[in-house]
């Protein structure tokens, strides 16, 4: 049987360079106090050996563990994978903050804890002592549960809130939700339609009631009503069916409506054929999200483009800049959406 090659560790290097080992740990970790001669001494023995940094290894110096935990909500995750609903913003957050993790010699971990659970505190406590991260991404609606942001305060961990300003401490980062819904809604104004309906997310969410009120600044500033054309859901297809039939019923409907995600927005669209309508002839529907489904729909369908994966990028730096010492910028930090035309909208 052939012998296992023996792993090259932080000792092999120490030897190589003739260096002690926390010299070795302080370079992995960039750490300050290092000479530049002895860099170069250490990362060329790191590179003739084929040296990879364990995590083990990168915690030597005791102040870093080069892990960021990302927290989503179990419930919703769980349930868009059991229904093979999608995973677009799971996907596009592992795509933003593993590849800015990796770029730093960090690591990203997702964990899945529920919100409404009452072991909420006893789960975070589990993981933040099994992981000790250097920081944590807060996804809505976790971003802005007061008992999640008041524990990770107290322990010291660094921490961005994707999605919410709510008062508290944290980093803070949004998508500009309110100014996304606005563009949805002047884009519909402009191609003449004037009675826009809006679909609003769930209201544990606070970019819920930020689309809502960049819906209700277009129409104002465009001089029109939306009294009535309001409808909620719970970001579900079930509740985009409900949504869509209690706005399709109105006496005078819309002629067009903004919807706040995808699923409930291809709800929308299979009632609106069910009642007969032609999108876009009868009804034109912006969506939220652009999740890949919505590029395939029949017709594909224009949507608020949400950069998840830049907003999930840019949390991860500004962590590790706070685990610097860098002074943090202007708060919330803004990574705009963008709307995306597609076969969905058409002139009324």
């Amino acid at each position: 049987m052939a012998r296992r090659r023996q792993a090259v560790t932080i000792k092999h290097v120490a030897a190589d360079a003739g260096v002690s080992l926390q010299t070795v740990s302080r370079v992995i970790n960039t750490e300050p106090g290092v000479r530049p001669e002895m860099m170069e001494r250490v990362q060329a023995s790191i590179t003739r050996l084929g040296y990879v940094p364990s995590i083990a290894a990168q915690r030597m110096a005791g102040s870093r563990s080069r892990l960021i935990v990302s927290l989503n909500d179990r419930e919703r995750t769980v349930s868009g994978w059991r229904e093979r609903e999608g995973t677009d913003w799971v996907d596009q957050m592992l795509l933003g903050g593993m590849l800015t993790c990796h770029e730093h010699g960090y690591r990203l971990i997702v964990e899945l804890v529920d919100t409404h659970g009452d072991q909420i505190e006893r789960e975070l406590r589990a993981a933040v002592a099994a992981l000790q991260p250097d920081g944590v991404i807060l996804t809505p609606p976790h971003s802005q549960n007061p008992v999640i942001t008041g524990l990770l305060a107290a322990e010291g961990i660094s921490f961005a809130r994707i999605g919410s300003v709510a008062p508290g401490p944290g980093i803070t980062l949004t998508m500009d939700d309110r100014r996304a819904a606005r563009l949805a809604t002047e884009h519909l104004l402009a191609l003449g339609h004037r009675r826009v309906g809006f679909v609003a997310g769930s209201p544990e969410y606070e970019l819920s009631g930020w689309r809502v009120e960049g819906w209700q600044g277009a129409m104002a500033a465009a001089g029109l009503a939306t009294d009535g054309l309001l409808a909620t859901g719970d970001f579900s297809h079930a509740s985009g069916v409900a949504a869509a039939e209690r706005l399709l019923a109105l006496a005078e409907r819309p002629t067009a409506i903004v919807i706040s995600n995808d699923q409930m927005t291809l709800a929308a669209l299979a009632v609106a054929r069910a009642r007969g309508l032609d999108v876009p002839g009868d009804l034109s529907l912006v969506s939220f999200d652009d999740t890949p489904i919505v590029r395939f729909a029949h017709p594909p369908l224009t949507a608020v483009s949400q950069p998840v994966a830049a907003v999930t990028a840019r949390a991860v730096e500004l962590i590790i800049a706070e685990q610097r010492g860098e002074p943090p910028p202007p708060m919330p930090v803004v990574v705009p959406a963008e709307l995306v035309v597609r076969g969905s909208t058409v002139a009324r």
